[in-house]
């Protein structure tokens, strides 16, 4: 299939650069096969049942954009020079792949001090970034980003406006457990603590998967033939618990509905082996088109995705790739706010009934 296949016209009007508040305010389009409903996210519980499983990605996404001086030392003693830093993902040895702007005159062997109490050595640098290794880890590390850092909002709405306090707690979901994502699992910033307990007293279940979703989401796919594109790693954690919820689901007759892309990938991914459910850990570059068999996911709560991007791949090899066209022209049409901070959408093939 070929690129164009997943463009779009979207006005700019309808990038949201604030979530709706309270978050289950936000509208949510309802797609079962190619009826399409208009409804708002706090009606969600009448379109789950009993015995109903939603999977949600809880990881924590930290304040990954820190500002600094590069320090170099010299004949002529110590230099300074203004660099911010965003956080792309860390490995297992603990040292974080980063961009630096200006990055070119970023220097292997340099130290970038933040405060008095942060800072981290250039490692190398390459064609990805820079390689860091700070002074803190752990505890200490996220307390000191926690104080000094920005949230890494998507690139379309740092373009429009600078992050603030506020996106401390709006870009961040009520269940974020474990730090390490440069990127929300927007999907699921819908939910609050109310909404979850009234799905809870339904019937609806839930579990817990970890995605710690990275910069490279929101890279473009530049490769004309799509099958030509290569995805990006991220790391992921299935536990043995919550694939034995999803596996009992399945056999109970339940309905397993990923919230957000980032878990769907992820369960997926925990299937491929053996096409049941398993418990998983590593790191996942699955990359989902239309013709993809799902072993796990019956239906997605998902926002509206960027033009051309691998997230368009992926609801259309859901949903089909006319029923997308359609829901996204539906949703252009109605004045839907797309991306990050946008409305959402209930996407359940043909076959699974609401």
């Amino acid at each position: 299939m070929k690129l164009s296949d997943f463009d779009f016209d979207l006005p700019d009007q309808l990038i949201a650069l604030r979530p709706a508040s309270p978050r289950p305010a936000s509208r949510m389009l309802v797609a079962h096969g190619s009826t399409l409903n208009d409804h708002h996210f706090h009606d969600l519980p009448d379109f789950l049942r009993a015995g109903d499983l939603l999977v949600l990605n809880d990881t924590r996404v930290i304040p990954a954009r820190l500002f600094g001086q590069r320090r170099r030392l010299s004949d002529n003693g110590e230099t300074f020079a203004k660099v911010e830093v965003t956080l792309l993902s860390c490995d297992g040895a603990g040292d974080w792949l980063a961009l630096a702007k200006p990055g070119r005159r970023v220097k292997m062997g340099e130290t970038i001090v933040f405060d008095a109490e942060l800072q981290a050595d250039v490692l190398s640098k390459g064609p990805d970034g820079i390689r860091l290794r700070f002074n803190r880890t752990g505890a200490d590390f996220d307390t000191a980003i926690a104080r000094l850092g920005a949230m890494p909002l998507p690139p379309y709405i740092a373009a429009k406006r600078a992050a603030d306090a506020q996106d401390k707690q709006d870009y961040q979901t009520v269940f974020a457990k474990h730090s390490g994502a440069v990127a929300a699992p927007t999907a699921s910033l819908h939910f609050d603590q109310a909404l979850l307990d009234q799905l809870r007293a339904q019937g609806v279940k839930t579990t817990h998967v970890t995605l710690h979703v990275g910069a490279g989401t929101f890279l473009p796919v530049k490769t004309d033939d799509i099958s030509d594109h290569k995805m990006h790693a991220e790391w992921g954690r299935v536990s043995s618990e919550a694939a034995e919820t999803i596996a009992n689901t399945r056999a109970a007759g339940g309905r397993v509905i990923p919230v957000g892309t980032t878990a769907l990938r992820l369960v997926e991914t925990a299937a491929r082996e053996t096409g049941e459910i398993a418990a998983w850990v590593g790191e996942t570059d699955i990359f989902i088109t239309p013709g993809f068999d799902f072993r796990v996911a019956d239906g997605l709560i998902t926002n509206f995705h960027l033009p051309k991007s691998t997230l368009m791949m992926l609801v259309s090899a859901l949903m089909g790739s006319q029923e997308i066209r359609d829901i996204y022209q539906h949703a252009i049409a109605n004045g839907y706010r797309f991306f990050s901070y946008g409305d959402s959408s209930l996407l359940l093939p043909e076959g699974n009934d609401p």
